[in-house]
């Protein structure tokens, strides 16, 4: 009877564990290569600064898992403190939502190294910034060649380039607003309101807003958006 009654408590005590270690909605594990000792912090944004809401040292292997409650998806940062600088590349954005997240990158390459897998809104914000890049490198051309304008004080040149900045600004704003609306069933879409056209006209605020499912409305970045609406059509 004895032995038994020992391996019951033994699987008693192994599925507590197991209970333990998986804490919380969202498992996130990953690897950072060639990273041998440092700090990892996962961060999020409370009110206008971020916070860590997780510490991981790193000493000899490479790997990292963290066990955490999000009570909403939302944007989290993977901070990496290599002990020398505070660089904007040492600070991985990543869209989590409850389940689990797989974050593989390296140490050469930090950000642009990085796949990210496990998250529908992390697959849709990747999405997004493909397109969005074009438009920023076409600024950025633009940028350069209105320099040269300035430089040589064509001043015909330089208005044709400012209405071509303005144009480039424009159509990237209806694509935030028409991807928003495409992805109205998930968190992602009062993210890009909020995040990338927060000063477009309201009224294309109030029309995400609006076709926001209930759920997505629910969430966290649903609910500011909602808010965000109200306070400026209250100043207005």
């Amino acid at each position: 009877m004895k032995k038994p009654i020992l391996a019951l408590i033994a699987l008693i005590l192994i599925v507590s564990c197991n209970k333990k270690e998986l804490k919380g909605n969202l498992n996130i594990t990953g690897n950072v290569k060639g990273l041998k000792e440092g700090t990892l912090y996962i961060q999020k944004f409370v009110d206008t600064a971020l916070v860590a809401i997780d510490t991981i040292k790193i000493d000899g292997n490479s790997h990292f898992e963290s066990n955490l409650d999000l009570k909403s998806p939302e944007m989290l940062y993977l901070f990496l403190d290599r002990g020398v600088s505070n660089s904007l590349d040492n600070n991985l954005m990543f869209f989590a939502e409850p389940g689990i997240i797989n974050i593989e990158t390296n140490l050469d390459a930090f950000l642009s190294g990085a796949k990210i897998t496990g998250s529908k809104n992390q697959d849709l914000y990747e999405d997004y910034k493909k397109t969005t890049s074009r438009y920023k490198d076409e600024n950025l051309e633009l940028i350069e060649k209105k320099f040269k304008a300035i430089k040589r004080k064509d001043l015909k040149a330089i208005d044709s380039l400012t209405k071509l900045q303005d144009l480039n600004l424009k159509r990237k704003y209806l694509f935030a607003v028409n991807f928003a609306m495409n992805n109205k069933d998930y968190e992602i879409a009062p993210y890009i309101a909020l995040a990338e056209v927060y000063d477009i006209n309201v009224k294309y605020l109030d029309t995400i807003k609006n076709a926001m499912s209930p759920k997505v409305a629910q969430s966290l970045y649903g609910k500011k958006l909602t808010e965000y609406v109200a306070n400026i059509k209250k100043a207005n």
